[in-house]
């Protein structure tokens, strides 16, 4: 993998194990999981994760390329985008749900 990211090959490779390890722990917790990855700009990348159970969550790496070696050293099944039968798998408890009525109808986004 050519390191294309804004780290130092050694630290990429550190990060990349950090996120890993994170991946791996979210994994255990909620009974497997699986990702997506989604550029988000200079910020990097985000790792989506979708546990068995349905339980989300997210990382982010400093690049594409560091969050691609953490998702194949966590062992990580990716998918191209979060739609679909994937999408459909993420539960949402009533906080969710209050953020985004309250976001969508000009109401409480607990700012």
């Amino acid at each position: 993998m050519a390191d294309t990211t804004k780290q130092g090959g050694k630290q990429a490779e550190r990060t990349a194990a950090k996120l890993a390890k994170q991946i791996q722990a979210f994994a255990r917790q909620h009974g497997g999981a699986e990702g997506q990855l989604s550029y988000i700009g200079q910020a990097g990348t985000r790792i989506v994760l979708v546990g068995a159970d349905g339980g989300w969550g997210d990382l982010v790496a400093p690049s594409g390329a560091v969050a691609q070696a953490a998702a194949e050293k966590a062992g990580l099944t990716l998918h191209e985008s979060f739609d679909g039968e994937f999408a459909a798998k993420v539960r949402t408890g009533p906080y969710e749900w209050s953020r985004m009525a309250g976001l969508q109808l000009g109401g409480k986004t607990d700012d």
